[in-house]
């Protein structure tokens, strides 16, 4: 063990050996629908850890070219730790770690390995420009479970000149070949910006990085949370019209792409009548199975939403909320909360039965909602299983 790591585990005994393997959380499926009748499955968490980032993306307000140094600020270990605990009390079975940069932390391996032990499971939202054969071999040995990476064109020149990050692609495509031989998934998450000229042309370029799956990131405007992940720049500024046909070439895309597409179909529909101003079907849980917590560890309901909900320390059921809020288009709320609804339902009509409220148990259960919710679930069962 490095020294670094010896004085680590002696100032938090919480963060064990770091010189030894975790194993992956694992979970029966009787283990899994116990908490599908419990409370729904397992939540969400997308921990902001630093609000630094070594990118300059044309499209966000992390970039390094527009942040304030006054207002960096990224959690402590200790904070970190605290907060993963506080988590896992409250369900938390899947947390994200983003920024900024994660990467920029240079104690995220030690989050990652705490969050693992605690038996969730850790990811990692990354532009892949720190990437190092160290550090993704201890992320790897610590537990990691799944990495998410960004790719913004169908062309590496435009992708590293938005990013700001020479070399980014080959960094990312090392990225690729270590983690499938470690047996952790990857996906590309795609910015849906104005720099995709040709949705055609994604696939082998994304083939050629090595992704076996990706995903879109719808575009965003404006945020009123902490999160700065947003830009009203031209590169994401669409009318709606154009945002409709633009989510038509994602669907088009997903039918036909040899690299799958893993926005559901239905979550699709959706965002085309959120931007049509049309009555949609499916409320978003945010607030409800997924939070954002950020440096300041404040937690939110999303991305989009004005106020926290509570601080982390503050954070028990009492402040979960489900309104069947439908105010922003944010694909890592909107998408899930398509694919979880089923199971959410689920475990709404088994409390209904379990007070002797039959007729409430049989309208939630006969809910068409239900089977789209399925058939989501269906189309991307292989990811998920993965996952």
């Amino acid at each position: 063990m490095s020294a670094g790591a010896v004085a680590k585990t002696m100032l938090d005994p919480r963060l064990g050996d770091g010189d030894s393997r975790v194993s992956p959380p694992r979970s029966s499926r009787w283990a899994l629908l116990r908490e599908v009748l419990d409370h729904g499955g397992p939540c969400y968490l997308q921990f902001a850890i630093t609000n630094l980032c070594n990118a300059d993306c044309g499209f966000c307000g992390f970039a390094r070219s527009r942040l304030d140094p006054r207002q960096r600020r990224s959690v402590t270990l200790g904070e970190a730790l605290d907060a993963i605990d506080i988590a896992r009390r409250n369900q938390v079975g899947y947390l994200l770690f983003v920024g900024g940069e994660p990467l920029v932390h240079r104690d995220l391996r030690w989050m990652v390995r705490h969050a693992a032990r605690q038996g969730i499971r850790p990811m990692i939202c990354t532009n892949g420009g720190l990437w190092t054969e160290e550090n993704m071999r201890r992320l790897a040995d610590d537990g990691l479970s799944s990495v998410i990476m960004s790719v913004d064109a169908h062309d590496a020149g435009v992708h590293e000149a938005n990013r700001g990050l020479p070399d980014v692609c080959r960094k990312i495509r090392r990225a690729n070949e270590f983690f499938r031989g470690a047996g952790i998934q990857t996906t590309a998450s795609i910015t849906a910006s104005r720099l995709i000229e040709d949705f055609s042309k994604l696939p082998p370029f994304l083939e050629a990085l090595g992704f076996a799956g990706c995903t879109f990131s719808y575009p965003l405007t404006r945020l009123q949370s902490s999160y700065l992940s947003f830009s009203d720049g031209g590169l994401v500024s669409f009318s709606p019209e154009e945002l409709a046909a633009l989510f038509e070439r994602i669907k088009e895309l997903k039918r036909s792409s040899p690299v799958p597409v893993l926005n559901p179909m239905e979550s699709l529909r959706e965002m085309q009548r959120h931007v049509r101003g049309e009555k949609e079907r499916f409320g978003c849980l945010g607030g409800h199975k997924y939070f954002y917590l950020d440096w300041h560890l404040n937690l939110y309901r999303c991305h989009f939403w004005e106020t926290p909900m509570c601080t982390v320390h503050e954070w028990d059921e009492s402040k979960r909320v489900r309104d069947g809020c439908t105010r922003c288009m944010i694909d890592c709320y909107r998408d899930p909360s398509v694919l979880q609804l089923a199971a959410v339902q689920a475990s709404d009509a088994w409390q209904a039965l379990r007070r002797g409220r039959v007729g409430e148990a049989a309208r939630i259960l006969l809910d068409d909602r239900n089977m789209a919710s399925l058939r989501a679930v269906w189309e991307e069962r292989k990811w998920i299983g993965k996952v």
